[in-house]
């Protein structure tokens, strides 16, 4: 099955468990949904550069599974988080704060946050 394909039988997934798609050592990257697809990309760029990434799949956001997160970190030493929403109050804001509470002293450089951009937009049923 192609990284594009969804499986057309049943299937469930458990909650609060990522799935780490990649094994490296330089970084870790982390996001769900779409932007999986974006960080496999980035992961192929820089490894033409040497760098290799851990990439989870959070695949659930609430409870995200913080505990496999926080193993990749302290082995990187880097965390990259991201998602398609605005990067002020989103999940990525979350669990940067998280790891810095839980990974500080592993951390080689600040967690980054790559997302939307805070930009206001109206409510579906308001009049344009």
């Amino acid at each position: 099955m192609s990284e594009d394909m969804v499986p057309e039988e049943d299937y469930t997934i458990p909650l609060g468990k990522a799935e780490v798609l990649k094994e490296g050592k330089d970084v870790t990257l982390l996001g769900y949904g779409a932007s999986i697809r974006h960080l496999m990309m980035a992961a192929k760029m820089v490894e033409e550069k040497g760098i290799t990434c851990d990439i989870i799949d959070l695949r659930t956001i609430l409870p995200y599974d913080i505990e496999t997160i926080e193993k990749s970190v302290k082995k990187t030493g880097r965390l990259v988080v991201t998602h398609e929403g605005p990067i002020t109050a989103g999940v990525g804001a979350e669990i940067s704060a998280k790891v810095q509470e839980r990974c500080f002293l592993h951390l080689h450089a600040p967690v980054k946050r790559v997302c939307g951009y805070d930009t206001p937009f109206p409510f579906v049923y308001e009049p344009v």
